[in-house]
């Protein structure tokens, strides 16, 4: 072996001795994978050293062969608990020479970095053992950590992770910190976070204009405490961005929250103390269970309690409620003060429209007419990261909001090379670098509506392309021309590949789980298709050569554009009119429409017949949408998807009455196309089903039962159109994406119908199904393309 000036001195090896170099790449910084292989190593008697690289850990091994088997073993099967190995090398080198002991020795940083970024991870037990033990230095600390758990990527400014290269470099460690720091036998060796309150970040309370109240720590959490049992709202300064808080039992507070948010009806994530505060207030079973206390510690959609404390405002209208625990020591501190309420709202601090305020000054700026105080801190948030929103479907995970704790671990997609920069979609937006076979997807991003989201989202690619050291060889978009992620793709003057929307839902799905090709059942609000118009409710067979469109629903006009996701009225009566039925006439509109003034119907109809401003789609969304109003559900939406969380809420209700349609009803309903332009496609044909509708609705049956019978007649002509195409496709699996996948029941109903007929499925699970999945399809489709 060479020797360098970072290598330990040597002496000669006995006989029977050997060397070993072990390259391991993937999440192995900041997770305590280096003092974990000295511990191993000094264990089994083997002499070496441990060194971070930019590509990942590098270790030296000497001595007896079958110790260094044990090693590799223990290595590959029990690793650390935040450390994901993705690939592991082993070369012999000589063994004429060997060092005396093992080291950790110095960090390599002068070469282009390969290696991984860890996502921010939740506080560990034994890290929440010490803040709540008296006679521990860390008593009531809220910046504690170890190497088990704390910030990762809100904190790292570039790899190697080195404390110098955070935003601890601003807070030179105390001695008994150096100390943890420095022992390889210390859960805190080389925790780049590691701080106390000798040499740590601290708290300050304040006003809501930024006049300091406090800096006591103790002092400020048990203020904050004490201003949310009042009923006021506190902007909370967390891992990756500022919440807005508020007593989650208090019916004034969150109201009061809504409306100085202007935020009226999406529903609010709320925190609770404890496990056993969560089951109070929802519905979990084991995996749901499992979910809320890992690591990760995401926000979890269960079903509500029938009975709960909980303010119905917390998620009107719905049947779930997003749940998370305590992530932080801020968090498990703040809740064991005197009068703090048990369960809070953590929503984001932002304005409408706007990302996630993560500095001091500008939430003070931005949040002064919401919050009531600040609880803030002074360690700089380097990248801003939202929570994760996850729920159990059928046992298994589905991502609805992938961040904190997830992003930015990578996808492995095998057989690709290259560099690629994918930008995702308009809404919902992540962005996907990929070096070769590792596909980074972004921290959720946002709506790009406006100039600061889409600064984050310029600002979150400059800050992941430097970290990981990706430089894009190439550009991938969504085929709309005039999404902003599509524009800045064209801005990059890269060679750009466009993807047609529904076909990187699919291949997101490919991506994931390491399919070649499959049938993407593709539910969603709206894409740009081929045909220049709307889709959204696709059946595409996809390959890694590209895709061919084998059905759709029967396309809908959208009266007024985009007005019709919005006032959700249009849709209902170009429902009524695809039907045949002549909405001009007073009698043969339901009880729900009756209220839309007689010119306002005969502008509508005309701008239908005259295709002015009226775009066609075959959008399952629009079609949850139409139907909603129908039922009289509501005639507007404050936010995407309201109409049809309202209506699955409705349609649960239904389900557990047991209240099932006339059996001559509510059946599959597809036909060929009627295209003229010779399209072989088949339809899902929603007429039979709007005539159902109207004489049920006469009849008066519930809006409950309608709606149950709504979902279970898609079920069902989901399922024909599935069965009629895999005639032609018989060994090709199922892929279920876009966002009307999040639907529970449409989800759980149609995969429990697939599973009975024996027919495999796939979906995102780690992956959102919405279009936060789209940038990984994206970039899979463009790597996959011979060009």
């Amino acid at each position: 072996m060479k020797q360098t000036a970072a290598t330990p001195s040597l002496i000669n090896l006995p006989t029977g001795d050997s060397g070993l170099k072990i390259h391991v790449r993937g999440i192995v910084q900041g997770v305590g994978f280096r003092p974990f292989v000295y511990n191993l190593a000094q264990q089994l008697k083997l002499t070496g050293s441990v060194t971070n690289t930019c590509n990942g850990v590098e270790i030296f091994l000497f001595g007896k062969e079958q110790q260094i088997n044990n090693f590799i073993d223990t290595i590959n099967k029990k690793p650390p608990p935040l450390a994901k190995i993705t690939g592991f090398v082993t070369s012999n080198i000589s063994s004429g020479d060997r060092p005396k002991d093992f080291t950790i020795i110095a960090t390599d940083s002068n070469k282009t970095a390969t290696t991984f970024i860890s996502p921010d991870i939740a506080t560990c037990d034994d890290c929440v053992r010490d803040i709540f033990s008296e006679n521990n230095r860390r008593f009531h600390y809220p910046f504690t950590n170890c190497t088990n758990c704390g910030p990762r990527m809100t904190i790292i400014k570039r790899i190697p992770y080195d404390r110098k290269y955070t935003a601890m470099a601003d807070f030179p460690m105390c001695r008994d910190c150096e100390r943890e720091y420095n022992d390889p036998s210390n859960r805190r060796f080389h925790a780049q976070p590691n701080a106390c309150p000798k040499c740590g970040p601290s708290l300050s309370w304040t006003d809501n204009r930024g006049t300091l109240l406090s800096q006591n720590s103790e002092q400020c959490l048990q203020q904050c405490a004490t201003a949310l049992s009042a009923g006021k709202i506190v902007a909370i300064k967390g891992l990756g961005g500022f919440h807005l808080s508020v007593d989650a039992d208090s019916e004034e507070a969150v109201t009061r929250l809504r409306r100085k948010k202007h935020r009226y009806g999406k529903p609010l994530a709320v925190m609770v103390a404890n496990v056993k505060a969560a089951i109070e207030v929802g519905q979990f079973n084991d995996c749901e269970l499992k979910l809320l206390t890992s690591m990760e510690r995401p926000i979890v959609l269960v079903f509500k309690k029938s009975v709960s404390l909980l303010a119905e405002t917390v998620s009107p209208n719905l049947k779930e409620i997003g749940i998370m625990l305590p992530y932080t020591p801020l968090h498990h501190i703040l809740f064991a003060m005197e009068n703090c309420p048990q369960a809070l709202v953590m929503t984001s601090a932002n304005l409408s429209g706007e990302p996630l305020c993560t500095d001091n000054q500008n939430a003070f700026d931005k949040l002064t007419d919401i919050a009531d105080f600040f609880l803030v801190h002074n360690r700089n948030i380097v990248t801003r990261v939202d929570d994760s929103v996850v729920r159990i479907i059928n046992n298994h995970p589905q991502m609805i909001r992938r961040s904190r704790g997830f992003a930015p671990v990578p996808i492995a997609v095998t057989g690709t090379t290259g560099s690629f920069i994918a930008c995702g979609a308009e809404l919902k937006n992540c962005f996907c670098l990929s070096r070769d076979e590792n596909f980074f997807l972004s921290q959720h991003i946002g709506d790009l509506k406006g100039p600061d989201n889409l600064a984050f989202f310029e600002e979150s690619i400059d800050y992941m392309e430097k970290t990981l050291q990706i430089k894009a060889e190439k550009s991938c978009s969504d085929q709309h021309p005039d999404y902003l992620s599509s524009r800045y793709c064209t801005g990059l003057e890269l060679a750009n590949t466009s993807v047609q929307h529904h076909h990187a839902h699919g291949a997101a799905i490919m991506a994931e789980h390491g399919l070649k090709s499959g049938i993407g059942v593709i539910f969603d609000g709206a894409g740009f298709g081929d045909d220049n118009t709307v889709w959204g409710g696709e059946f595409l067979f996809i390959n890694e050569q590209g895709y061919e469109r084998l059905g759709h629903l029967a396309p809908l006009p959208l009266p007024g554009g985009d007005r019709a996701a919005v006032e959700i009225w249009r849709m209902a009566l170009s429902l009524l009119v695809s039907a045949g039925i002549d909405i001009e006439k007073p009698h043969n509109l339901p009880p729900s429409l009756t209220a839309i003034p007689p010119h306002t119907i005969t502008g509508i109809r005309g701008m239908m017949e005259k295709s002015i401003n009226t775009p066609v789609s075959s959008s399952i969304g629009r079609l949850f949408d139409a139907v909603a109003s129908l039922l009289g559900i509501r005639q507007e939406v404050q936010f995407e998807g309201q109409a049809a969380m309202e209506m699955e809420s409705l349609a649960w209700d239904g389900w557990q009455k047991q209240q099932l349609p006339p059996p001559e009803c509510y059946t599959a309903t597809i036909t060929p196309s009627r295209s003229r332009n010779k399209d072989s496609s088949m339809l899902i044909d929603h007429s039979p089903l709007v005539h159902w509708l109207i004489r049920d609705m006469a009849s008066g049956s519930s809006p409950a039962e309608l709606a149950l019978w709504f979902h279970l007649w898609l079920v069902s002509s989901t399922l024909a159109m599935i069965k009629h195409i895999k005639i032609s496709f018989p060994e090709t699996p199922i892929l279920l994406g876009g966002g009307c996948f999040q639907n529970k029941m449409l989800m759980e109903f149609l995969g429990d119908r697939l599973d009975e007929v024996k027919i495999q499925v796939y979906s995102g699970e780690t992956v959102p199904v919405n279009d936060g999945g789209i940038a990984l399809g994206q970039a899979f489709v463009a790597a996959k393309t011979k060009k």
